[in-house]
């Protein structure tokens, strides 16, 4: 896989070691279990896999070659870049200027735009309508085009999909960029609706056994269907793709849903196209490692690392939630010298406050060091995580010298693969 010119202020000496290690062990990502650093008073679990993912540094490198080539014209994002807030402020701090809000608002109205101006397409995509405004314009839209290529894989699922005149279920958000960029690609090319969740697929299911009257469909459904849909004809042959930032066991639950209310009516053989799973291999990976990490020793805290409107990284806090004492924090500034943790509740999306959480030792191992696992979304820069982990560190006294553990955390490695 290709490597990308990411600044060097993103990137973090400790986990960049981490990582490197790993990666020379195991270039073929086989073995998703955790890296663990033990700094004697301490143990810091690192997952596997977390951090800036190929699409993530595809758009920086995009976001940073646009401004070397163009200075002294004007740049604008459609959107933020990526859901990290250091990454969107450093791109502003730099002179670059968003169009809309994460939710499609008007930042900067289109009509202040000239065909000089430079405009870059965010990492999530955009709508085909978006884009056509963009071209009348005369703006040169593809030239820094962020989208990342596992989104436009989705797109070219949908409509492979919707050639074979299948309906398309997109498994997502509703109001996330990605979705209603895969929303507008989608019914573009056939018919497509919107479930966020398996309530909602469950709901749709009904409609399609006939167990709900169709007359309730748009109820429910109003805004998330394609022009012309008709519920008593688009509810017969179906696909499934999702927002690549769902939780994998999520969209998988939900297509088998929709797959039995399909294959209970009289349909073809082929009424659900065998879809694979649309989830980007980032987000997967970042997945399996979190719950791998969870599952390799008991943990006092779980510490999630991003963005607060960042999908991906919620659904590794709602991993990390069942488990363990879990914290979201954007960086090391939601952390007070007094021990609170200013944090974010993903679910009612508000900001909570807890005074001193800190384990003191590990839960069922008296005098044993307490163990706090340290993971990230793939939109979180690891020098983000790493001043995490300092701040981390800093609550504990009688640590063990960095450059020591690292040493033998990279010993034991070389022992596992000698074995």
């Amino acid at each position: 896989m290709r490597s990308f010119e990411v600044p060097d202020f993103y990137h973090s000496p400790i986990i960049s070691r981490v990582k490197q290690r790993r990666k020379s062990r195991d270039p073929r990502k086989q073995d998703f279990q955790p890296s663990v650093l033990d700094f004697g008073s301490v143990r810091i679990v690192l997952a596997r896999h977390f951090g800036f993912c190929f699409g993530v540094e595809n758009a920086i490198e995009i976001a940073y070659k646009a401004m070397q080539e163009n200075e002294g014209k004007r740049i604008f994002l459609l959107s933020q870049m990526i859901h990290n807030p250091e990454v969107n402020q450093d791109l502003k701090d730099q002179g670059i200027r968003f169009l809309q809000d994460t939710e499609g608002r008007s930042i900067t109205p289109l009509s202040e735009l000239g065909a000089d101006d430079v405009v870059l397409i965010p990492a999530f995509g955009t709508t085909l309508e978006l884009e056509e405004k963009l071209r009348e314009i005369g703006v040169d839209i593809e030239q820094y085009n962020t989208t990342c290529p596992f989104v436009e894989k989705v797109w070219n699922r949908a409509a492979k999909l919707a050639s074979s005149d299948y309906t398309i279920v997109i498994h997502g958000k509703p109001q996330h960029e990605e979705t209603r960029a895969t929303f507008s690609h989608a019914r573009n090319a056939g018919h497509a609706v919107v479930v966020k969740n398996m309530q909602e697929a469950e709901i749709l299911s009904d409609f399609i056994t006939g167990d709900r009257p169709l007359s309730q469909f748009w109820d429910f459904f109003k805004d998330r269907c394609s022009n012309g849909f008709d519920p008593a004809k688009h509810l017969k042959r179906l696909g499934v793709v999702n927002q690549t930032t769902m939780l994998a066991s999520d969209t998988q639950a939900i297509s088998d849903r929709i797959r039995r209310a399909v294959e209970s009516k009289e349909h073809p053989e082929d009424a659900f196209a065998n879809t694979r799973d649309t989830l980007c291999y980032a987000t997967n990976d970042n997945q399996q490692a979190t719950k791998a990490a969870l599952e390799a020793q008991p943990l006092d805290m779980a510490l999630v690392v991003g963005g607060y409107n960042s999908s991906n990284t919620s659904h590794l806090v709602e991993l990390c939630e069942a488990t363990a004492p879990t914290f979201f924090v954007k960086n090391e500034q939601e952390f007070s010298d007094d021990g609170r943790i200013k944090h974010f509740d993903w679910r009612a999306s508000v900001h909570q406050e807890t005074e001193d959480p800190w384990p003191v030792r590990a839960a069922g191992a008296a005098g044993t060091a307490p163990t706090i696992l340290i993971t990230s979304g793939a939109s979180c820069p690891d020098a983000t995580v790493d001043r995490v982990m300092h701040f981390v560190l800093s609550r504990y006294a009688g640590l063990y010298n960095v450059e020591d553990v690292l040493i033998k955390f990279e010993q034991r490695l070389a022992d596992q693969a000698a074995q």
